[in-house]
């Protein structure tokens, strides 16, 4: 299948679902992480800034930041990604309307991160993973600096059979859907 047939039908999905099951599938995908191992030992964890149609994460950010996790999110400059602590007074509008790190937070470098929770379009279950279209991902997930395990996070309906793989994309280490 066509990669921009499956980013609109999943997009309609994800949209079709209401506001509180999106809150609860958050849940239950982010209790799954918690639950890692991988999540246990790490102090620095990656995570994203939610877009409307993606799982939430502004509680689980608060969650993790009161478990003493250093927390950083990513901050869009031109064709590549960087990531940063999560302070909220440091948060902006940024890059596609997302909440992003403003030019005073503090940066974190790619070998800083010990575990990676990566959004995305689709998933397969032995890590395939359609972002939207940019490769922001795939770009920082592909340095060398960078070596924590990952874990992309979706709704159940995200979890497909196949997708259409380019020698580019990174498979991720595991897949979380809820």
């Amino acid at each position: 299948m066509d990669k921009s047939v499956i980013r609109q039908q999943m997009r309609q999905r994800n949209r079709a679902l209401t506001f509180e099951a999106r809150l609860e599938a958050s849940e239950r995908i982010f209790r799954q992480v918690e639950r890692l191992d991988r999540f246990a030992t790490a102090q620095v964890v990656g995570l994203y800034c939610a877009l409307p149609d993606e799982p939430p994460t502004a509680a689980v950010i608060d969650r993790w930041l009161a478990l003493g996790k250093r927390v950083v999110v990513p901050r869009v400059e031109g064709d590549w990604m960087r990531f940063f602590d999560y302070n909220p007074a440091t948060q902006v509008a940024g890059s596609f309307g997302i909440e992003e790190p403003g030019a005073e937070a503090v940066l974190c470098r790619p070998e800083e991160i010990e575990l990676m929770v990566v959004p995305g379009v689709a998933f397969t279950a032995v890590g395939d993973r359609m972002g939207r279209g940019r490769g922001y991902y795939d770009k920082y997930l592909a340095q060398n600096e960078f070596k924590a395990p990952t874990v992309g996070v979706c709704y159940y309906h995200q979890l497909v059979d196949a997708l259409p793989v380019e020698p580019h994309d990174i498979r991720l280490d595991e897949v979380i859907a809820g």
